[in-house]
């Protein structure tokens, strides 16, 4: 793999991961119901997760836009709030980890999908503070009443520029459609991680790996006190 593409993954494509998940804004053209039912329990959509979501958040960055850019720690609390909840951060880790997941320990995986989920939060809280005026276009799909997985197809569509096909991966999991994946231009994000953690974990083992992690995360926790004077 190009030693260069992590970072263009993290400039280009995990920019656009938390632009895509917030904006639905042309989702009532799909033909899904807003639920299904699961037994005895009604399950929201994948449309109506996304629409939802997607109308809290814009709501809250076009309130708060200059607070947001004085004290963008407060960002954490949206992605907590609003962002999190409908992700399934084991099936992302373990797509990221690839074959190595199997030879990891229970300890090694659950301290793994921590720093991988912190990850995903340092790339979200850059990607909402420089939000700009992006929409997305989901294109028509039918959801069978047995679905358990499901691909979105859509679209970004940028002011003055080319849009850019993407495709949600969902699955149900604890009776909801939780986001596991996305593909931008036929590139998965997660496993775009997956040649660097493997080059990890060939040099250092898992352990190593988690230690990379680490230090990654609080660098960006300490770049971003820095910005902040704390």
């Amino acid at each position: 793999m190009n030693a260069l593409f992590p970072l263009l993954v993290e400039r280009f494509v995990l920019r656009l991961f938390a632009v895509l998940f917030m904006f639905g804004l042309f989702a009532a053209a799909i033909s899904w119901s807003s639920s299904v039912v699961a037994g005895d329990q009604a399950i929201e959509s994948p449309v109506a997760l996304l629409e939802r979501t997607s109308g809290e958040v814009l709501k809250i960055l076009r309130r708060d836009h200059e607070l947001l850019q004085r004290e963008p720690e407060r960002i954490n609390k949206i992605i907590d709030d609003y962002i999190l909840p409908h992700l399934d951060n084991v099936t992302m880790a373990k797509l990221a980890l690839g074959k190595n997941w199997r030879k990891a320990t229970k300890k090694q995986k659950i301290a793994f999908v921590g720093e991988f989920k912190q990850l995903l939060i340092r790339t979200y809280g850059k990607s909402l503070v420089e939000f700009k005026d992006q929409t997305i276009r989901y294109f028509p799909v039918k959801l069978a009443p047995d679905a358990k997985k499901i691909s979105v197809k859509a679209e970004v569509i940028q002011p003055g520029g080319p849009s850019i096909p993407m495709a949600y991966r969902m699955r149900i999991k604890n009776n909801a459609w939780k986001v596991y994946d996305i593909k931008i231009d036929g590139i998965s994000l997660v496993t775009s991680y997956r040649g660097t953690f493997t080059q990890e974990v060939r040099k250092s083992g898992i352990d190593g790996l988690i230690i990379y992690l680490q230090d990654k995360n609080a660098k960006s926790r300490s770049v971003q006190q820095q910005e902040q004077g704390v």
